[in-house]
């Protein structure tokens, strides 16, 4: 496994990777830290496109990545985590929408808890869920940094909160 970080205006973040892709975005403040395992390489040219693309994020002028992803996670919460890339950019859906979408319509909690783990925010736009009644919930960086980045999307996307 190769770590590096990226400085962004939500605060430091740390990228873990491996040959299969990404695997982990982490906040520097977060519900659910990665450590450092003390057997992985700091490797700053491994993150390359990673980098372009999330500093394109942050400026605006992305709306969708395409570098190699490689989240470990159950088959549900691969489930999730692909049904949490279908949220267009700038737009919002709830916990229990997702459920609905996946089959699983009584599956709410389930969800939340999938998407509590994603171990890829940003990219696989966990931000994107909210409560079924418009509400901010929970965010493993914090509520602040996900009303930046709803925000952020508001500004240069096509879609309104819904």
């Amino acid at each position: 496994m190769y770590y590096d970080y990226l400085d962004s205006p939500i605060g430091r973040l740390l990228l873990v990777c491996d040959d299969a892709g990404l695997r982990h975005i982490a906040f520097e403040k977060n519900r659910h830290p990665t450590p450092l395992d003390p057997q992985w390489q700091l490797a700053r040219e491994r993150f390359g496109q990673v980098r372009e693309q999330l500093d394109a994020y942050f400026a605006g002028a992305l709306q969708t990545f395409d570098v190699p992803l490689a989240p470990r996670g159950t088959p549900f919460q691969q489930q999730v985590w692909s049904a949490l890339r279908d949220i267009p950019y700038g737009a919002t859906t709830s916990y229990g929408d997702i459920a609905r979408r996946l089959g699983e319509a009584s599956a709410c909690r389930a969800v939340g808890a999938a998407n509590g783990r994603n171990p890829l925010p940003i990219i696989v736009p966990c931000h994107r869920v909210i409560g079924a009644d418009g509400s901010l919930t929970g965010f493993g960086g914090g509520l602040p940094v996900k009303r930046f980045l709803l925000d952020l999307e508001q500004r240069h996307g096509a879609f309104a909160l819904t």
